[in-house]
């Protein structure tokens, strides 16, 4: 089945091209000033904490809890992600006490870069069709603190998320991820009013501006890739021959640009997970980055590419912002 769902009302309001650069361009100022990698002293404290919340969490369960929500480290449930799912049966709401309620918040909140928690909380909050955190979420939880394999995972609509204190070793943010919103209902308005990942489209579409004709002739393709599960983040390990136009094939200004994609796409996330995420995307060599615009999704057809992706050899972040924004996430070591 194709992710793709046409939506005839998003076709009113639409914005024009310079409109668009007008809004691309007041992203860029607001966004600029974040660093591609390190996000200081204070967020990295911050992150920390939520490896010591989830031991003191794992440390608080009683049996019946640890059989409705403990795993060996090696399940199958570990590696996987999607986009609406719930990784056991329970939710949070639902085997949790109170505290412990709190504890899962605190772990959540501080996988995130400060003035992102609010904005990813009410995501996830207004995405969960009038429940509450608590009431929408799941967790799962896999070996045992101390092991050195031990991993958190929390999932629900639009939202899987990981704290695993390098425990998987050569994988960012502990394993695929996803992120979404779905801001003005199921089926978006071309210019995403109130999404919280908007931004990062607006600087990506930034990047094709600054391409010429050749070049956007090799980044705009026909159709993104199928929502597929877990094998929606499937790595190739290819260096050649990936969809789009290669970053080594940029002049550096316009490396830059995707630079500053980068930065934006990894500025909701704690430092740890974002530097390392950095570390293993050029560990790979940035060269073999592609980036990639995808025409089928284009939201009111006004050619602000709603749909879009940067793969690698051992990357691939896939967004898909139509009829709502859905993000898919994987980072890992090369071989």
């Amino acid at each position: 089945m194709n992710p793709l769902i046409p939506c005839s009302d998003c076709l009113e309001g639409k914005p024009s091209r310079r409109l668009f650069l007008k809004s691309a361009a007041a992203t860029g100022m607001a966004f600029a000033g974040l660093p591609l990698i390190g996000l200081g002293g204070e967020e990295a404290a911050k992150g920390s904490e939520s490896e010591s919340l989830v031991t003191q969490l794992y440390n608080s369960l009683n049996e019946v809890q640890k059989n409705k929500v403990c795993f060996p480290f090696d399940h199958e449930l570990r590696s996987k992600v999607d986009n609406n799912w719930m990784i056991v049966e329970h939710t949070v709401s639902s085997v949790f006490t109170p505290d412990q309620q709190d504890l899962i918040k605190q772990i959540f909140n501080g996988l995130h870069r400060g003035e992102f928690v609010e904005k990813v909380m009410g995501q996830v909050v207004h995405d969960s069709d009038g429940d509450t955190f608590e009431e929408s979420c799941a967790v799962a939880l896999f070996g045992e603190p101390g092991t050195g394999k031990f991993e958190f995972v929390l999932t629900g609509r639009h939202c899987t998320r990981r704290c695993d204190g390098d425990s998987v070793e050569g994988a960012a943010f502990g394993g695929p991820i996803f992120y979404g919103h779905a801001a003005g209902g199921f089926n978006v308005k071309p210019d995403h009013k109130g999404n919280v990942y908007w931004y990062q489209a607006l600087r990506a579409n930034a990047v094709f501006e600054a391409l010429d004709g050749k070049q956007r002739e090799a980044a705009l393709l026909a159709e993104g890739r199928p929502e597929q599960h877990t094998d929606t983040v499937k790595l190739t390990g290819k260096k050649e021959g990936l969809p789009g136009l290669a970053y080594g094939d940029l002049a550096k200004d316009q490396q830059g640009l995707v630079d500053q994609v980068l930065a934006d796409l990894l500025a909701p996330f704690r430092q740890q997970d974002s530097d390392e995420a950095m570390k293993l995307i050029k560990g790979s060599g940035m060269d073999a980055l592609h980036l990639a615009f995808f025409k089928k999704g284009d939201v009111g057809n006004d050619k602000v590419w709603d749909v879009w992706q940067i793969e690698g050899p051992n990357m691939v972040w896939y967004f898909r912002g139509a009829p709502h924004v859905h993000c898919w996430v994987n980072v890992r070591k090369g071989a």
